[in-house]
Parts: structure tokens; sequence; C-alpha cells
């Protein structure tokens, strides 16, 4: 399995930064995973849609690179009925040991 992205707040990400223990570890948590369970994810092809679906006309987002392998947490592949597409669901908070890279948008 190949990286999966994540599109957040600057602002979301650097609170969950905040919560680093003395290790530099941290998890962080959308709201999603309250109300629905999992965490919304994409792949690469999926990004800008979602960008243009979700976050149109939104400032201060960035893109969290994660690596499937390095979640402490399950990532299922589901349907989203609205567009037909399956797209990555991380079932837990996400480490951000799995965070490789975060991206400005």
């Amino acid at each position: 399995m190949g990286v999966i992205y994540h599109i957040t707040s600057a602002e979301e990400w650097n609170n969950a930064k905040m919560q680093a223990n003395d290790e530099g570890q941290f998890f962080y948590s959308a709201a999603s995973l309250d109300t629905e369970g999992f965490i919304h994810c994409s792949n690469e092809n999926q990004v800008n849609g979602v960008l243009q679906r979700y976050f149109d006309g939104k400032e201060g987002l960035v893109k969290l690179v994660i690596e499937p392998e390095r979640l402490s947490s399950p990532v299922k592949y589901e349907k989203a009925d609205s567009i037909g597409e399956d797209f990555p669901h991380v079932y837990g908070p996400i480490n951000n040991s799995a965070v490789t890279d975060v991206i400005a948008l």
C-alpha cells in the first residue's frame, strides 16, 4: 500500500503537535473520528477532488503524507457512495511517526 493523504488545517495539526510527549510523540485526531468512527484520507489521485468538494475557498490548509504501514491504527478502504470511489479510512488517531511530510496548501 502506498502513501495516503489527509487534509486538515495547519492550526489543527499544530494543536496536535502541542500534545507531544517528552520523546516528541503525539497523535492527530479529526472530528470525524468521533462522529463517524474514522479519519478520512485519500490516495494521491483523489486529493484534488477532495480539496474542491470539501475545502474550496479555505486557507491555512496542510496535507499530511502518511505511511500506512507505520500507523498504529488500522486502515480500511471503503466506497464513498456519493462518487463511487474507494477511499482509505483510518480507524483511530494518526500517530505522528506515520506522518512523513506536512505540505502547506
